[in-house]
């Protein structure tokens, strides 16, 4: 029987096993269990119908600093990462990689952005949380909050985004991530000014789409290695 255990490991497990630690590396790894984790510790808490004292304290203290002019630089953040200007730049993404002949990376994309729709759908749907409704808000949003689809939207459409970039331009590669950090977590400060989302909202948001995220890169690199 250990025989045959340890049989099925050599052969099957470990080749795929390494190739994976290869791919991320021993900290990318590491991280995606710690996130894991803690995307894993909220959600037992939310399915309890715990509620999160950071989570109110945190919005009013952001509230203290709202005026006319953070408004609207919210207002226009939070848009980046609503369904029209996220299928606008899909779209405008999916269309110049199939148009250069990066077929592997264009299926990959699709996959990304379909598989974040549906984590999104179906996560908030499961666990069926209500928005804040902390002050009158600037915006309404009729949807479930936990997690944000904002969030995990945005992690995985500009996230995936930067690592084409990065990819095809290394030279910039810092400045490309630097910017797509500054970008996704803006948008998620939006969220959180407008008081449509809690920050725990956020935080799973991102831990998801984060996870996702390196599925799929790590997918096309395993392809690509493949080839």
């Amino acid at each position: 029987m250990v025989r045959k255990i340890s049989h099925f490991w050599l052969r099957h497990i470990h080749p795929r096993l390494i190739t994976l630690i290869a791919t991320l590396g021993i900290a990318g790894l590491g991280i995606c269990l710690l996130i894991l984790f803690i995307v894993g510790k909220l959600a037992e808490e939310v399915l309890e119908k715990e509620a999160f004292t950071f989570d109110k304290t945190f919005l009013l203290w952001l509230h203290q600093f709202a005026n006319p002019t953070f408004d609207n630089l919210m207002l226009f953040v939070t848009q980046l990462g609503d369904p029209t200007i996220v299928t606008i730049v899909a779209g405008t993404t999916l269309a110049i990689l199939w148009w250069q002949r990066y077929r592997l990376e264009a299926m990959v994309f699709v996959l990304t952005c379909l598989g974040g729709f549906i984590l999104n759908t179906g996560l908030k749907l499961f666990f069926s949380k209500t928005r804040p409704q902390l002050w009158k808000q600037l915006i309404v949003e009729t949807s479930f909050s936990f997690p944000s689809g904002h969030a995990i939207g945005s992690m995985v459409l500009y996230g995936f985004v930067a690592y084409l970039l990065a990819t095809f331009y290394p030279k910039f590669s810092q400045i490309i991530y630097t910017l797509a950090v500054i970008l996704i977590v803006a948008i998620g400060v939006s969220r959180l000014y407008l008081g449509v989302h809690w920050p725990t909202d956020i935080i799973a948001g991102y831990g998801v789409g984060f996870l996702w995220l390196m599925v799929c890169i790590t997918m096309e690199q395993l392809s690509k290695k493949a080839r």
